[in-house]
């Protein structure tokens, strides 16, 4: 088990400085790109923050899912193709839990980090708006 840790850590290390590290920017970039799209049309229909709302509201969970798998869906897929090519260059042999280790820290980490934040900063001034309107 230790062995599999410690090549598992050395690789991804290797990442960082090896070919293709081009991908290391552009597919957070990405990512980042479908959350503030995603976050901007949750707050023009008066949706919750995602990842917050995907850990509280069990009943629209389902929805939520399916909403942010399409919308990053084709970023996350994407991400794990250029890895096992990555890993088949570089390595000469796929990992497949790697692989989606790899993906899921470029691709889905930095979109669930963005999207709920961005929901609130482009509602700020619809609220504060609609507080003037009420208040006088």
């Amino acid at each position: 088990m230790q062995d599999h840790l410690a090549r598992m850590w050395e690789n991804l290390a290797g990442r960082i400085s090896g070919p293709m590290k081009f991908r290391l920017l552009l597919q957070p970039t990405m990512a980042l790109f479908f959350a503030i799209r995603s976050g901007l049309k949750d707050a023009r229909e008066g949706k919750p923050a995602y990842f917050w709302a995907l850990l509280t509201d069990s009943g629209e969970r389902r929805a939520m899912l399916h909403d942010g798998w399409k919308s990053l869906g084709k970023v996350f897929v994407a991400a794990l193709v250029i890895d096992v090519i990555y890993q088949a260059i570089a390595l000469r042999w796929v990992y497949p839990g790697e692989a989606v280790l790899v993906a899921t820290i470029l691709a889905l980490v930095p979109y669930l980090l963005v999207r709920g934040p961005v929901n609130r900063i482009a509602r700020r001034p619809r609220n504060a708006v609609k507080e003037r309107e009420i208040g006088g």
